[in-house]
């Protein structure tokens, strides 16, 4: 499911950063988020799993374990740990349920989509797969075998990081785990993976030393002393009356005197220090009827499973039942825990939730077109009478599944909470459905959003190619730009020589190419030497240097633009001689007043004398030269440029003046005023 590809996503994220999820997710080729509820195919878990070990650069077995303590802290989170920590009261009863929670969590249609994910970490495999299965055994001094089967190898090293955190978390306890045995199963009737743990357990927390603690025979003495005082003597012999009233038949056996004192205890002030022991019948109080109507889906049978008895609701869905004395595999078969159909395996693995189908060819013909019935319970050891009673319910999820089989409500017994859960099931699928679609709007949303800032970047940088990035940015806050004076910034402008004749002998689309050939290298040259290009007004081009960011050194970025558009123009081709264009540049320093104009297509302008005396600089300059003011050649002649002097021109709306031509850079190379590398 997803939530395990999330989980694994969270871990890395947490301790490594984004970064190196990005790289894992990129090199396993997987998407980068997952939906909760959706089934994924195996391998991308697998896929993520051996990418992490070699990014990581750590052995799999540790990512595994790692996987497994996070995957714990990362259910907690979620809300699960309440459930888990109420299956058992220590860590051997919590490991002996593992396999009953799985049981109930497979009949809880809300629970299979989520709750499973909690411990079958072998749920990375596709549903209709096993689960794994958990087997723990008791040694003597005091440590535990785990037995644990799975259909997945190599995924056995998730079961410590997950034990051992449970451990830690729920009962205070540090554990060491040790695989002692690593076989195929061969006793069960798939072949499965067959790990046995070595599990020893040390307190986190030692007790206190001291009398507090003592487990001394003196200080249980003494403790005894104290209760024996504190006790109200009108409650003792109430106590010891209710004692005698039971008779000494009901529990033969000799109690101590601390046995009879924490019975005392027990009844006289609700409080029970110790442990429980249970009071019998002399003789069981219900009739065989009642016992078969009151427990309709139930069986027992003997060693050599024939059938003893058997309830009502079972015998009217397997008639074959009401034979006494058939043998019981010959109607079902045991689909979990995979194994064989005999009471020693059965015995072996009796804290495991039974699961029987029934067998197709044994089922009346009416049933042939029917899913098979499977019945979910527990199997309990008689030993006295040398049988095995199998206390079960109907496998049904839903109100379909229970229409599929042709049964109704009133064939499950009223105490049965397999009632309560078809119903509460057929309330979440819907609540499910929901939650599935509206997870899938979601990422939606989180795609469509993604698609829109990008989008957003492609339209901000449109609008920035047209106006200054702070101009912009006032303009879509919808506030109102002010007109700047700027005391001092040079402008340049171009043309291409002879346009007029060349637009005359081309067609349009000619021109639009050789127009846009060249404006593309300009473009690039006003990022290189950064430079705001303010306008283009059919061949002329205009840059202004200092505008709208003001720099000292905007004389010089000019000067090396304009020594990079004499280059570059070289590559662009006349398509009337099919030799490279020429081009004329003309530059000018001086203040200049800039400001937004217009609002259905608005447009940062200059304006100022500044601007005529550069258009005059280019449109009485010479083809393939630099044009240079006075003013532009102050703030030149000492920064590492060659100038020469052009001496006084007569400058139409301005008189005589004297100007110069820039020639080259003496510091910086071709390549470097073109921007290459």
């Amino acid at each position: 499911y997803g939530f395990i590809n999330t989980c694994l996503k969270s871990l890395v994220v947490e301790k490594y950063g984004e970064e190196t999820w990005e790289k894992l997710r990129l090199q396993a080729g997987v998407q980068d988020s997952f939906l909760t509820f959706e089934v994924y195919k195996d391998e991308i878990t697998m896929q993520l799993v051996d990418k992490a070990c070699k990014v990581l650069g750590v052995p799999a077995d540790m990512v595994l374990r790692e996987f497994g303590k996070y995957f714990f802290e990362f259910c907690k989170r979620s809300g699960y740990d309440h459930m888990l920590r109420t299956l058992g009261g220590n860590l051997y009863e919590f490991i002996e349920n593992l396999d009953a929670l799985h049981s109930y969590l497979s009949l809880s249609y809300q629970a299979k989509k989520i709750l499973r994910c909690w411990f079958w970490f072998c749920l990375f495999l596709p549903q209709e797969m096993n689960a794994p299965s958990f087997r723990v055994e008791k040694n003597e001094d005091g440590s535990m075998h785990l037995h644990y089967y799975s259909d997945r190898r190599g995924l056995c090293h998730i079961v410590p990081g997950i034990i051992g955190a449970a451990a830690l978390d729920f009962f205070n306890i540090e554990i060491s785990m040790k695989i002692v045995n690593q076989t195929e199963e061969e006793e069960r009737t798939g072949k499965k993976e067959h790990i046995v743990f070595l599990v020893t357990q040390n307190p986190v927390f030692p007790y206190k030393e001291g009398k507090e603690f003592s487990s001394s025979p003196q200080c249980l003495v003494d403790s005894e002393k104290q209760i024996e005082n504190q006790l109200n003597k009108e409650d003792i012999e109430k106590a010891k009356n209710a004692i005698g009233d039971r008779g000494s038949s009901v529990c033969p056996v000799k109690k101590s005197h601390w046995k009879t004192l924490r019975g005392i205890i027990t009844l006289g002030k609700g409080k029970l220090l110790r442990g429980f022991d249970p009071v019998y019948p002399k003789s069981l109080w219900i009739d065989t009827k009642t016992f078969c109507n009151g427990l309709p889906f139930h069986m027992v049978f003997d060693k050599e499973l024939k059938v003893k008895q058997a309830g009502v609701s079972i015998q009217k869905i397997v008639p074959g039942l009401q034979t006494m004395g058939i043998c019981l595999d010959q109607y079902f078969r045991i689909i979990h825990p995979e194994v064989p159909f005999t009471i020693s395996s059965i015995q072996k693995f009796i804290n495991s939730q039974f699961v029987f189908q029934t067998r197709r060819e044994m089922m009346p013909e009416s049933w042939k077109e029917r899913p098979m019935l499977e019945l979910r319970g527990q199997m309990m050891w008689m030993e006295s009478l040398q049988c095995m009673l199998y206390l079960c319910s109907p496998l049904l999820r839903t109100l379909h599944e229970l229409e599929e089989r042709q049964m109704h409500i009133a064939d499950i017994a009223p105490h049965d909470v397999t009632r309560d859960l078809i119903l509460l099931n057929q309330q979440r699928l819907a609540e499910m459905e929901l939650s599935n679609q509206l997870e899938r709007k979601k990422e939606e949303l989180r795609i469509l959003s993604q698609h829109l800032e990008e989008e957003k970047k492609k339209t901000e940088a449109l609008l920035y190619a047209m106006l200054p990035q702070h101009v912009a940015n006032q303009l879509k806050e919808g506030k109102r730009v002010e007109a700047g004076e700027f005391k001092e910034c040079t402008i340049l402008f171009s043309d291409v020589v002879t346009f007029t004749n060349i637009c005359a002998q081309c067609e349009p689309i000619q021109i639009v190419l050789m127009l846009n050939s060249m404006y593309l290298r300009f473009d690039r040259l006003t990022t290189v030497h950064d430079v705001y290009k303010v306008e283009t007004i059919g061949d002329a081009y205009m840059v202004v240097g200092g505008v709208p960011v003001p720099v000292p050194t905007h004389a010089e970025r000019v000067a090396n633009f304009a020594l990079g558009m004499i280059m570059a123009a070289k590559g662009v081709q006349n398509p009337v001689s099919g030799n490279p264009i020429q081009i004329r540049v003309g530059i000018h320093t001086g203040p200049v007043l800039a400001g937004v104009v217009g609002e259905k297509m608005p447009r940062y302008c200059l304006f100022g004398d500044t601007v005529n005396i550069a258009s005059r600089m280019e449109s009485h300059g010479v083809p393939s030269k630099i044009h240079l003011s006075s003013s532009a050649y102050q703030c030149l002649k000492y920064k590492n440029f060659e100038i020469t002097e052009r001496g006084e021109i007569e400058v139409k709306g301005k008189g005589k003046m004297h100007t110069y031509f820039l020639i080259r850079n003496k510091t910086a190379t071709e390549n470097e005023i073109l921007g290459r590398p």
